[in-house]
């Protein structure tokens, strides 16, 4: 019986493998054969999968981003089996496109060096804006979902409120991924914290 391929499995496979290069060594040093070296596969496998670079960039950017979606999906369940204000999964949710750990250094990592590259390439730059449209638009739904609750005062406007804490964690990343000192991280996290409890100062009446 033919062995049955798993091709997303082996892209995953590379895509680690030049995550773990950029966190290591940097995007220059993402070849093909060390890429195929750091999975354990061989430059044939890398090469039939990925013609480019960017394209080995683009997939792994998407995983990382896949990854850090699927951490927040996580955080709006717990909400509704914990009963949890909806400030409190924005303000977790925001943390995790912060680099204040080890994993998160390592997807900004990803994320710079992705960015890095949009600059000469138009589909790199497209998947960009999708992704951050994609966040602002959690946002506002959010924002949004708190005027509903009592969270939020009733004049908020959700897109720009949404665009406001997109912009204040894009920025405090940039930072924090040239200086990961912990004392940075903490303040960086309590200033988030601050902005979205200016955003949702209300107390939430979902639950009653």
């Amino acid at each position: 019986m033919p062995k049955v391929v798993d091709h997303q499995a082996r892209r995953i496979q590379v895509a680690d493998a030049v995550q773990q290069l950029i966190t290591e060594q940097g995007l220059d040093r993402v070849t093909v054969a060390r890429t195929a070296a750091a999975a354990g596969v061989s430059v044939g496998h890398v090469q039939h999968y990925f013609s480019t670079k960017d394209e080995m960039l683009l997939f792994t950017h998407e995983r990382v981003v896949r990854k850090a979606l699927e951490r927040v999906s996580a955080l709006e369940e717990r909400s509704r089996v914990q009963r949890l204000p909806i400030r409190d999964v924005v303000t977790d949710g925001l943390a995790e496109w912060l680099p204040v750990d080890p994993p998160r250094r390592s997807a900004h990592r990803v994320a710079l060096a992705f960015v890095g590259r949009t600059v000469d390439n138009p589909r790199l730059a497209h998947a960009h804006a999708e992704t951050g449209r994609l966040i602002r638009s959690m946002l506002s739904r959010a924002v949004h979902n708190g005027k509903e609750c009592g969270e939020v005062p009733d004049g908020t406007n959700p897109e720009l409120a949404a665009l406001e804490l997109h912009s204040l964690a894009e920025g405090l990343a940039l930072q924090l991924g040239f200086d990961a000192a912990a004392d940075d991280a903490r303040t960086s996290l309590d200033l988030v914290s601050m902005r979205v409890q200016a955003v949702f100062p209300g107390i939430c009446r979902q639950y009653e």
